[in-house]
């Protein structure tokens, strides 16, 4: 199994579920977990205008005193972050030691303009971000965070919604594959747990008689699968009338699937991404474990 180092992204308010997961999953493949606890709310005192000075007294006295009362408003809740954010790594740091993994939590106090880009750092040297229920849930910092570790490093991110039961040696893998880049690279980036698995369903949705090379749909993929050592089967599903993304969500339990394996696919310009279209409702609705990479 390809992954060692495996990042996990909490807020300093959420339970521990997410960074639970995240520790059962590197236990199970003998990864290094490196968990970033970004600020409640991700608030983050902002600094003092330069020239913002308290105006001459007692001319704006009042306008002066509500200037002053509002910058120790800021420093009391922005101690009171750090605190809390400091509390949530102990909590953390004790819930691993008592994991038995290799592990480091790490806080950074950054607002919402950059927490995007402080993930994106932390990702580029990991093998999987894992991205669990309450982050999944959470809609300031989620989409952060998916935009950061998947669609600006090229890595993988492993979707764990509510319910899910992951693992990292699933047994049965849907692949929802069409030939696009994002799918090719996410098959890729799932080599190992793929070649590890008993059986792996290619899933075509609506595919063309041939390939472009002549082909039958899916047995260029299966062959490229079956060299490494998987399991391959192929099955071609009729959309009838319904979306891409149901027809792969219904096979994947159709078939006792553990894990979907899919490329992530989004608009860059518009950062809408992961929020919208055929990736969003697939991970909203089953609750299966999804493994994506763009």
């Amino acid at each position: 199994m390809g992954f060692k180092s495996v990042l996990c992204v909490t807020d300093a308010d959420h339970s521990d579920q997410d960074v639970r997961t995240a520790a059962t999953l590197c236990v199970e493949v003998g990864a290094h977990l490196s968990v970033l606890i970004t600020p409640p709310q991700m608030l983050v005192m902002s600094p003092l205008p330069i020239g913002d000075c308290v105006p001459e007294w007692p001319v704006g006295s009042s306008q002066a005193i509500a200037k002053l009362n509002n910058r120790f408003r800021q420093i009391d809740r922005f101690t009171q972050d750090v605190a809390r954010q400091e509390k949530r790594s102990q909590d953390i740091q004790k819930l691993l030691r008592a994991m038995c993994l290799s592990y480091d939590v790490d806080t950074d106090y950054c607002d919402a303009t950059r927490v995007g880009e402080v993930v994106r750092q932390r990702a580029l040297c990991a093998d999987l971000t894992i991205v669990g229920p309450a982050l999944l849930n959470d809609s300031i910092v989620g989409p952060l965070v998916i935009n950061g570790s998947l669609f600006d490093t090229g890595k993988p991110v492993l979707i764990v919604p509510d319910g899910a039961e992951p693992t990292l040696w699933p047994r049965r893998v849907l692949v929802g594959w069409d030939s696009r880049l994002e799918a090719s690279r996410a098959v890729r980036e799932a080599l190992g747990l793929l070649c590890a698995a008993q059986e792996v369903c290619v899933a075509l949705v609506d595919p063309k008689a041939y390939n472009a090379n002549g082909t039958e749909p899916g047995a260029d993929i299966a062959a490229y699968l079956t060299r490494h050592g998987a399991r391959v089967s192929i099955d071609l599903l009729p959309s009838a009338g319904k979306s891409a993304a149901t027809v792969l969500a219904q096979h994947a339990i159709d078939t006792s699937a553990e894990m979907i394996v899919m490329g992530a696919y989004g608009s860059r310009r518009l950062r809408e991404r992961l929020f919208g279209g055929v990736t969003r409702w697939i991970f909203e609705k089953p609750t299966l474990p999804l493994f994506l990479a763009r």
